[in-house]
């Protein structure tokens, strides 16, 4: 095992996890905050690609394209919207659902019949979705709202997923699939940003950076540095690896904001965080 790729791993992992921080500090709302996400990012994506851009590239699928750009759109405005309303802990773990949606479409739309061990993952992450509920049911409404959010947005992400690997399997290259879709969701969350009546540009240079922090460290780097660590790390353990950015991310948001974890959110958190893995291992055939 690559040591550069095992830190490549962990690093991108830790960046992803301060997406919930630099959406709660933003100062525009949260459709908005994921406008500049994808908005910002893009150029640090397309200069990438025009620097390492190799001729004959694959030829692009756009209505696949297109489907990718709307999903991870979905994504972002559900998560930020999430992360707004319920606690950072419960909005990351939910939203990690995703791999367990993705088990479920295969086998509901291809009839690809998942295994024992995923099974055994979904009961329990339905314990575990159970445990973060009670948790929100004592702090508010407007948690419990965030918490279907995150579910949402698990959907949304399992649906991107699922397209990305279909334009993977065509030949898209990954930084090229990262510039046109991050592209592509940012002209589709322009007009939602606006629509919305959200606070869309921040006030200050303060505000700029955090935007900045959230599409460059968080979107490109992070991004960039797990599809980089996934190249020569085991399917296996990197997908084990990536279970540290909800964890990080409830570090960051105790350390950072100031949110404790209850003992039910800290129960519920593992027993998710369990489930994934779960679920992860018995559906290598859909990953």
């Amino acid at each position: 095992m690559r040591a550069y790729a095992l830190v490549a791993l962990f690093a991108g992992a830790t960046c992803i996890a301060l997406s919930p921080i630099w959406v709660r500090v933003a100062d525009v709302g949260p459709t908005a905050s994921a406008f500049w996400r994808v908005a910002l990012a893009a150029p640090l994506l397309w200069g990438a690609l025009a620097f390492t851009a190799r001729a004959g590239a694959a030829r692009p699928h756009w209505p696949l394209l297109a489907a990718a750009g709307f999903a991870f759109a979905g994504d972002l405005a559900f998560w930020h919207w999430s992360i707004q309303t319920t606690s950072v802990a419960n909005a990351t773990l939910l939203a990690n659902l995703s791999s367990i949606f993705v088990t479920l479409a295969a086998w509901l739309l291809w009839r690809q019949r998942p295994s024992a061990q995923f099974v055994v993952g979904l009961a329990l992450a339905l314990v575990g979705v159970a445990l973060l509920v009670r948790t929100s049911l004592g702090v508010s409404g407007t948690a419990l709202l965030g918490d279907g959010l995150g579910v949402i947005t698990a959907v949304f992400y399992a649906w991107y997923l699922l397209t990305v690997k279909r334009l993977r399997d065509l030949g898209a290259a990954t930084l090229r699939l990262m510039a046109v879709t991050t592209t592509l969701t940012a002209v589709i969350l322009f007009p939602v940003a606006l629509a919305s009546g959200e606070a869309l540009l921040p006030a200050g240079a303060r505000g700029w950076l955090v935007l900045l922090g959230l599409a460059w460290i968080t979107h490109a780097g992070g991004q960039g540095l797990i599809t980089y660590s996934l190249a020569h790390l085991p399917a296996a353990f990197s997908s084990v690896g990536l279970l540290l950015q909800p964890v990080m991310a409830a570090a960051f948001a105790w350390t950072l904001l100031g949110e404790p974890l209850a003992a039910p959110q800290v129960a519920g958190g593992a027993v998710v965080l369990a489930a994934i893995y779960l679920a992860r291992r018995g559906s290598k055939g859909s990953e």
